[in-house]
Order: C-alpha cells, then structure tokens, then sequence
C-alpha cells in the first residue's frame, strides 16, 4: 500500500490541520486517529498538594480545574513514569513542579503560576484558576507527569477525525435562491444569479448531502481520499503529534512482529 499524504490547509494560530489522505482506507486513518486521542503522552497535573485556598472553590474542584489546564509539554524531556530510571518513584526526568500563590483580589490565572521548567509552562495564560475575594488566598504547589488519553482526556493531546472526500457536481439547479440562503457555510454563493461553488470550502462543510437534498441539480459522489482533520490543545504542535503518533505505530507493529 502506498500512502500519500497532501496537505490541504493549516492554521497555526488555531491549531489545526487538514490533510487528505490517498491510497488508504478508514481503518488506517482510524488507527491514527486513535493513537492521537489515546496513545500520544503529554504532560497534565495528576497530584496537587493544598497549603492555602480560601476561595469559594472546594480543593477537590480547584485539583480538578488545574488538572483539565494543557501544559506545554516536552517529549525529549520528560519521560513516562513506568519507563523512567527512577522506577516511578518520582525524579527530574518524569515529574514537573509547578507552583501557583496569589492573594489579591480578582481572577487568578494559569499564567500566574511558575514552573521549574521554562520550556514547559501552562498553555493558556489567560485561562482562570480560581476567583479571589478580598483577604483570601490561593498557595498550591502541583506534580505534572506525563500520560495519555486512554488514561484520562487531560492527557489528550488534541482532536482528530476523519470523512471521505466529497465531489460536488453542479448541474442545473432550479433553486439557486434557496441553496444559496441555506449556505451557511460558504460551500455555496449567488453571483449574478448564478450559483457559484467555492471549492476551498467543501473540506470543512457537514452539510454537503444537505445541499443534494435541497436540489436535484446537485449530486455528491464521494472519493477513496480521506480528509483527516486535526486540532491541537496546544500542549505539542500538529506535526509533534503526527510524528510521535507515527513511532508509537510503529513501535506497536515491531513489538506484534515479536510475537509472530
């Protein structure tokens, strides 16, 4: 089987990537989907040591919300805790410190909070921790390690999913008016009463059958290519999680070979 991959378009400052997929089929890109979800490691918060909250929020609501926070995460780096040196006991190597204080009146942010490691920090600066009234405090101090999403979907890297490349054929349409309008989406516009397909947009609309229904000038057929999409949380970049998606896979086709 041979692959090819062709990058369709890619937003940074979003986090996403959209990439056909040719010469494949639903399971391969199912596989990859998967092993993006639930295999990929990434760094969260798992325990966190309460020395002073007197916010309104309870310790367990206030582990819990520092624990869904992505954190930038590096892999070269850090290590899962049952393939460390350390035997899980806890080092350097699988464990990141990170400390959050505040005791002033207003919001409290993950940016406020300080890491032992520069590189790996909270993603989200602006995202709110807890809410202090006047006189009270926040002092923890939190243990991230690194896991994945089959574990819990903190660890979860990013959102993938996949659908068949549609093809759009535009004959005679006898309501253009109607098509246009229900065109949410931009697959379709009215330019001098004419109905204008915008290519660019097929990739993200769900409402391709739609538009067939609406009318009979409109048919979809649908490729063997596979459009696989792919949003990041913002703890690894797209191709950091692609690549690593594609070493586990083939670490997990070696270790199978093994046992043939």
């Amino acid at each position: 089987m041979s692959i090819k991959i062709e990058k369709i378009r890619e937003e940074k400052k979003k986090g996403s990537i959209i990439f056909l997929l040719k010469g494949t089929n639903e399971v391969f890109a199912n596989t990859i989907r998967r092993l993006i979800v639930e295999e990929v490691p990434t760094l969260a918060v798992e325990d966190v040591e309460i020395k002073d909250n007197s916010s309104s929020l309870y310790d367990e609501m206030l582990a819990l919300r520092l624990g869904l926070i992505p954190i930038k995460t590096d892999l070269k780096s850090y290590n899962l805790k049952e393939q460390c040196k350390c035997a899980g006991a806890g080092c350097a190597q699988c464990e990141l410190k990170i400390t959050l204080k505040a005791s002033k009146k207003g919001y409290v942010y993950a940016g406020e909070a300080v890491s032992a490691d520069p590189k790996c920090t909270f993603v989200y600066e602006k995202m709110p921790a807890a809410k202090l009234l006047s006189k009270q405090k926040l002092d923890v101090t939190m243990t991230a390690i690194l896991g994945r999403g089959r574990e819990h979907t903190k660890w979860s890297p990013g959102w993938a999913y996949y659908k068949k490349e549609p093809i759009i054929k535009v004959g005679k349409v006898e309501k253009p008016d109607l098509v246009a309008e229900k065109s949410t989406d931009g697959v379709f516009t009215l330019k001098n009463k004419k109905l204008e397909l915008n290519e660019e947009k097929i990739y993200d609309s769900n409402l391709i059958e739609y538009y067939a229904e609406l009318d009979k000038g409109i048919t979809v057929e649908y490729s063997d290519n596979i459009i696989f999409t792919l949003e990041n949380w913002g703890q690894l970049t797209n191709k950091e999680i692609l690549t690593k998606s594609a070493d586990i896979l083939i670490e997990k086709i070696e270790a199978l070979e093994k046992q043939l």
